[in-house]
């Protein structure tokens, strides 16, 4: 190969180019894929081509198309000599007939006009569904131009987005920016905005775990504790009252290790006081 030459796909060079297996669901998926594989090789003359192709191309494809197809399918086009016939078929079967595929483009049509982008949702995601509804515009044989898809984006947006819309509607022409450029523009904003409300989110954050923290702090002390933290709170305060009384000096008795109220000696004393009184009292005569 020359300088300034470029490599393309071929079979000699043993490239793999593997389509996933159709199913009920992933017609448009695979077609898109299956389409793209096809050229790759050079193959797509054999399905749009109305004269007699090469046999051995025709062959080829109608191979790799097979390959693909899940047990009962394969068995219904099987009756199929060409690639052609047997691409139709199973376009005929998933897309149906041209009403039905009409009554489908307007079922997507319908959708097109009622997606609106969620505030909680991000670019990227709604992106994806509007590229997904012009995967199955395409699978049905239409085409959804990019300044269709960029209106709808930049109608689509929320207010937050008002900024970024209304410079792009002001300094670029619509009509002529393709939706990959516009949807760039658009996340670039996106991040921006998140840059700079993450500094607010950490902060208040911060204040709700510092708030968090001192009613845990402060219930540890109070009465909203659980049994277990209760107690422990409580064993501790006891050991370091104990810890207090032995050095504090009973101001009845004069002893270390306990206080006045508690004092036995005093009360032992209270109590002979009383029987003495009592007994004297009643040896006191008594007036008739």
């Amino acid at each position: 190969m020359t300088k300034g030459e470029t490599s393309t796909p071929t079979r000699e060079q043993n490239i793999a180019l593997q389509c996933q297996k159709l199913n009920e669901s992933n017609y448009t998926t695979w077609a898109i894929m299956m389409e793209t594989i096809i050229k790759a090789y050079g193959l797509w003359e054999t399905l749009e081509a109305t004269e007699k192709v090469d046999e051995r191309k025709m062959h080829t494809t109608k191979a790799m198309i097979l390959t693909t197809l899940p047990e009962d399918i394969l068995m219904q086009v099987a009756q199929y000599e060409t690639a052609k016939e047997v691409w139709e078929s199973i376009k005929v079967r998933y897309i149906g007939e041209d009403r039905v595929q009409k009554a489908r483009l307007q079922t997507l049509r319908s959708e097109l006009e009622t997606l609106k982008m969620k505030n909680n949702e991000t670019v990227g995601d709604f992106a994806g569904k509007l590229g997904s509804i012009r995967g199955k515009f395409k699978s049905l044989g239409s085409t959804l131009k990019d300044k269709t898809l960029v209106r709808k984006l930049l109608n689509s947006l929320p207010k937050k987005f008002l900024p970024i819309v209304a410079s792009i509607e002001q300094y670029s022409e619509i009509d002529e920016m393709s939706f990959e450029e516009a949807m760039g523009r658009i996340i670039t904003f996106e991040e921006r905005i998140k840059s700079q409300d993450e500094p607010e989110e950490n902060y208040q954050n911060k204040l709700l775990m510092a708030r968090s923290s001192n009613q845990n702090h402060g219930n540890g002390r109070g009465r909203n504790l659980s049994k277990g933290e209760k107690g422990c709170g409580t064993s501790f305060q006891q050991s370091t009252r104990e810890q207090n009384k032995n050095k504090m000096r009973c101001y009845e008795c004069g002893d270390l290790g306990h206080f006045a109220r508690e004092c036995t000696k005093w009360k032992k004393k209270d109590k002979e006081e009383k029987s003495h009184l009592i007994y004297e009292t009643d040896d006191e005569p008594t007036l008739l």
